[in-house]
């Protein structure tokens, strides 16, 4: 039988006291941020804890995080849904993003990561039935480097090879670190928020040198990306709304 959450918790914080233990409610999934490498947590963790298996590992890139393109404030008409600038992704080919969006403050803000770039892997201990997320920022934003899982769970390998490929970040001590999914002479990373989501390059076969060839984008418009937002029932808002323009408009 498993130990119960909060003595597992308990024991992840003392193990790991500089590190960031949480843990997500009512759904009771426990995630870590480590301090500093995470090669030496992740050892501890499958030695000392029993987390035999990796299950998942990706990358994360925070550009941006915590806003969102689209103005979703409630009036008499409804929500206005207004779309302003060049957000992450939202730019033409040669362009660059217009400024990093305002971060949410004040009372009820997510918090906003220091660092850009991290690494998730997703931890299963199946002789304790607990799983397990753990996070590792990369010290630097220009060249994001973290240790290699691989000696650990050979698995990984792939899952890094991905991350390197559409996030940039370079898992140290990796056998074979190389694009996986893209051509081998793509430019960029396409999971990037400051990679266009039109792309660099579009291809098309050339009839008169009869071979595809790459070109910059031309055909392509830029796409918005949508966040998922969960807005609050505004019926007695809009309400109030039409019945405040009614009476102003028979004021009148």
């Amino acid at each position: 039988m498993s130990e119960p959450l909060s003595v597992f918790v308990e024991r992840l914080r003392a193990r790991f006291p500089d590190a960031e233990v949480t843990v997500a409610q009512p759904r009771g999934e426990v995630g870590i941020v480590t301090a500093g490498d995470w090669l030496a947590a992740c050892t501890a963790l499958r030695d000392e804890f029993g987390f035999e298996s990796l299950v998942d590992l990706c990358g994360v890139d925070y550009l941006g995080y915590g806003s969102d393109e689209w103005d979703t404030d409630t009036s008499s008409e409804g929500f206005s849904r207004g779309v302003e600038g060049r957000g992450p992704g939202r730019f033409r080919f040669g362009e660059a993003p217009s400024q990093q969006l305002p971060q949410p403050d004040g009372e009820g803000a997510i918090p906003v990561p220091q660092r850009r770039f991290a690494a998730v892997a997703q931890l299963l201990s199946v002789r304790h039935n607990r799983r397990l997320r753990v996070t590792c920022f990369a010290p630097s934003d220009d060249l994001p480097v973290v240790s290699s899982l691989t000696g650990l769970w050979p698995v990984g390998n792939w899952f890094e090879r991905e991350a390197f490929d559409l996030f940039g970040i370079v898992f140290q001590g990796h056998p074979d670190l190389r694009r996986i999914l893209t051509d081998y002479g793509f430019v960029g990373h396409p999971f990037r928020k400051d990679f266009p989501l039109i792309g660099n390059v579009e291809v098309r076969y050339d009839a008169e040198k009869k071979r595809v060839v790459y070109e910059p984008v031309t055909s392509v418009e830029p796409r918005v990306g949508v966040p998922r937002v969960i807005r609050d029932d505004a019926r007695y808002e809009t309400a109030v709304g039409e019945q405040t323009a009614r009476r102003t408009g028979d004021a009148k």
